[in-house]
């Protein structure tokens, strides 16, 4: 990439033999053309990437060479080349949108450094789309682990708000993947081209919180040294999503309210309205209707930020995608670590699908990164778990938030429980037992009659 493909073009030809040695010598790939016409001609014809042109030449002159070429593709650098010490032809090269200007005679060695800048901006501009491209390709829609009829449902309403211009709320328990599936909305969008930018308002304090969100003018308040752009003004023209909506005090919510109202914000210790054209996505894993009751959260703001609910599923209601993540943290964690890990044991996944996931995606992509630091095979052993995952079916059952066991078997197991807890504090002791659960010890001793646990004590 280093390596440009240069277009000369000047009327007289010796500085056209002079420049094409120069620059030939140095790597680069050169046309000539003695006039501007010929030079758009080349142009329509090869894969130019800078165009390097007199000003005052016959038929066309710089400028209209520079009008053109941008006409045609506007990712050519265009360089002219002008009489020295004419500002005025040079003020109108720069606003035509001229990379920039040489005054003859010209400095080889300015030469030189100049094209050095066009390459590496091309190079950078190179990698940039090279990781606009993989980022889009990371969270695009179809690129999130799922196969659950759960997440399907989910990923059907993310496909089809993604190019609205509504604001989204996306509702969930920690860990659950809110933040993925904002990133999929706004690389499914037609703003994926313009910035993605996240902020957690949950571990922020409020004076913190409006300088995060609004930005904030020198001497602001104690420390703030520098004027400084908020999270709205870095989103312009792209996605904000606002992580832990709720945590967001009352007196803060009436700023965001107007922000998200009227596209307006103003950063701390200043009165200038400041416009921005910015996308909302939130998300929370509180019950904002609740709230509203509470007088903790504004009904207005509610309605503005909800115009879309989409309702993440935990991960212990999604279990059927629980094989298709470990597949792809074991993926992801053996290359970060070097290591070659393949699989799982069946015995290991055994446990992780009874697992009940507090934490969700995130706790499981922890553990499968434990698993990979700790492993001695090829696959997953189930001594490479962590000891959180140490639990028994009889907890998993007694998660209320765990609806695949009927109710009946669900309050038999935490009856048994209740009653198993009370004899080992009395060692066995039925009469004790009974006391603690305040129940008599016929009543006591007829429940572990019914529930099976007699025999076994």
């Amino acid at each position: 990439m280093n390596e440009l493909s240069i277009l000369l073009i000047d009327d007289e030809e010796s500085i056209l033999i002079s420049l094409k040695s120069f620059l030939s010598r140095r790597g680069h790939n050169i046309y000539t053309a003695n006039n501007g016409a010929k030079g758009i001609e080349i142009i329509n014809e090869n894969v130019i990437d800078l165009v390097l042109t007199d000003y005052r030449m016959p038929e066309k002159n710089g400028l209209e060479v520079l009008e053109e070429t941008k006409k045609i593709n506007p990712n050519i650098d265009v360089v002219v080349i002008t009489a020295f010490g004419n500002i005025d032809e040079a003020v109108g090269i720069m606003k035509s949108g001229a990379y920039d200007y040489l005054t003859k005679p010209i400095d080889l060695n300015e030469l030189e450094n100049m094209i050095k800048r066009i390459s590496e901006k091309k190079i950078l501009k190179y990698e940039n789309k090279k990781l606009r491209e993989q980022l889009q390709e990371k969270f695009k829609i179809n690129s999130v682990i799922s196969q659950s009829s759960e997440m399907e449902n989910v990923l059907n309403i993310v496909g089809r708000v993604a190019n609205s211009k509504a604001t989204v709320m996306i509702r969930g328990e920690s860990g659950s993947g809110k933040e993925v599936i904002a990133k999929a909305i706004h690389f499914a969008s037609d703003r994926k081209e313009m910035p993605f930018v996240a902020v957690n308002v949950a571990s922020l304090s409020e004076n913190l919180m409006e300088s995060e969100l609004f930005g904030h003018e020198k001497g602001a308040f104690t420390g703030a040294i520098n004027q400084r752009k908020g999270r709205f003004e870095e989103a312009d023209g792209g996605t904000l999503f606002i992580d832990e909506v709720g945590d967001i005090p009352l007196s803060m919510q009436v700023k965001l309210l107007r922000a998200v109202q009227f596209g307006e914000i103003q950063r701390l210790g200043s009165s200038t309205t400041v416009k921005v054209n910015v996308r909302i996505l939130a998300a929370t894993h509180q019950n904002l209707e609740e709230m509203i009751e509470s007088k903790e959260f504004r009904e207005d703001l509610y309605y503005r930020l909800n115009v879309v609910s989409v309702r993440l599923p935990s991960l212990r209601e999604r279990r059927g995608d629980i094989p298709l993540l470990i597949e792809h943290f074991i993926r992801k964690f053996s290359a970060i670590n070097e290591k070659e890990i393949s699989g799982i044991n069946l015995d290991a996944l055994d446990k992780l699908m009874k697992y009940n996931y507090p934490g969700n995606v995130r706790e499981l992509e922890n553990i499968i990164e434990h698993s990979i630091i700790f492993s001695r095979g090829e696959n997953i052993a189930i001594e490479d778990l962590p000891l959180q995952v140490e639990v028994s079916a009889d907890k998993l059952i007694l998660d209320p938030k765990n609806l695949d066991n009927e109710y009946n078997e669900k309050m038999k197991t935490f009856e048994s429980e209740m009653i198993k807890e009370a004899l080992r504090r009395t060692e066995g002791n039925q009469s004790a037992a009974a006391r603690i659960l305040n129940i008599t010890e016929r009543h006591l001793r007829s429940r572990l009659e019914r529930l099976g646990l007699k025999r076994k004590n």
